[in-house]
């Protein structure tokens, strides 16, 4: 094979990747390291997507918080305890629009030793009601615990008390020591 052409193989998962964008209305795929300055530029090309779409300021307001609460969660807390697979502070992020709703994914690599306590906190949010979510943020706030990163999982409850939606997530194992965790946020879209 001659080294200017491109493998069919790699053309056929271009096409199939934008085919798939396109079919799910994901307007935003980025792939690598978070940073403030990905950060700013992610949340200026939303606004003004969200802009031309004449969104409401509601519903920008609650987009924008959300990004950059799952932005700052994979750079402050991305781990990468598999040398081969990732480097610290790499994640993967999406924004998907549909008629009812703005749906934000975020993926990064966990330690697999702190995917439990992961799990049962997410699933104890996803139980709680507005103003229990509002009484455990006023108490994290507080008491101020903080884990080995400096995040006081703040974040997570935050997003939950200001969409009012679930937090979907799941873990895919990548090995033994290693696990991919993925989350999806679902705000309303106000018309």
């Amino acid at each position: 094979m001659e080294s200017n052409k491109i493998n069919k193989s790699f053309l056929d998962a271009v096409m199939e990747f934008h085919k798939t964008m396109r079919d799910n209305d994901i307007s935003l795929v980025y792939e690598g390291e978070i940073t403030h300055s990905i950060t700013k530029a992610f949340t200026s090309l939303t606004e003004k997507k969200m802009n031309d779409d004449e969104e409401s300021g509601a519903t920008q307001r609650k987009v924008f918080h959300v990004m950059v609460e799952c932005l700052q969660n994979i750079s402050k807390h991305a781990e990468n305890p598999s040398e081969s697979y990732s480097k610290d502070g790499r994640g993967i992020f999406m924004v998907h629009k549909t008629d009812e709703v703005y749906k934000i994914t975020t993926g990064n690599l966990i330690a697999e030793e702190n995917v439990v306590g992961l799990r049962e906190s997410l699933e104890m949010l996803n139980g709680m009601n507005k103003d229990e979510l509002k009484a455990l943020y006023k108490q994290q706030i507080r008491e101020g615990k903080l884990s080995e990163k400096k995040g006081a999982g703040l974040g997570f409850i935050d997003i939950a008390r200001k969409t009012g939606s679930q937090l979907d997530f799941s873990f895919k194992k990548v090995d033994d020591n290693t696990s991919f965790f993925i989350l999806t946020t679902v705000i309303q879209r106000k018309k």
